[in-house]
């Protein structure tokens, strides 16, 4: 499949895409600020000084947090592969495939506990994820 737009008019459209504050993530820190923050758990937002520059770190217990786009980091890659333009997207795809898998092993190594998110869970499964960073925190 060809792409539709020119180079130029294709990057014009990627410059558009912000890769923080992005709406899931500020669902992800309403979330988290309204039941760990009265708990006394505090947190940083794209927290630099880590690899991969979580979305929420939780420093002092050593959580990080990443709320991963469905369509940017492959949630149904293999079954949407085929779907895709080869030249640009499936290596783009697979890039950040491989790139979150070697930021979570470097997290983990240096003793942090990785929690990824993908972004339409945060509609039906806030529940879950809740827990999920509550064990976290509570297990560090």
């Amino acid at each position: 499949m060809v792409d539709i737009f020119s180079k130029q008019k294709r990057s014009e459209i990627m410059a558009l895409i912000r890769s923080t504050n992005t709406s899931p993530e500020i669902k992800l820190r309403k979330m988290v600020s309204s039941i760990f923050y009265p708990k006394g758990y505090r947190y940083r937002i794209n927290y630099k000084k880590i690899p991969g520059k979580s979305d929420i770190a939780f420093v002092s217990k050593k959580v990080a947090i990443f709320v991963d786009g469905a369509f940017w980091h492959g949630y149904n890659f293999k079954k949407d592969k085929n779907r895709l333009p080869k030249e640009y997207w499936i290596p783009k795809i697979e890039n950040n495939i491989k790139r979150d898998k070697e930021v979570n092993l470097k997290l983990k190594k240096m003793g942090w506990k990785v929690i990824r998110i993908w972004d339409h869970d945060l509609q039906n499964k806030q529940e879950k994820i809740t827990k999920s960073i509550l064990s976290a925190i509570e297990d560090s």
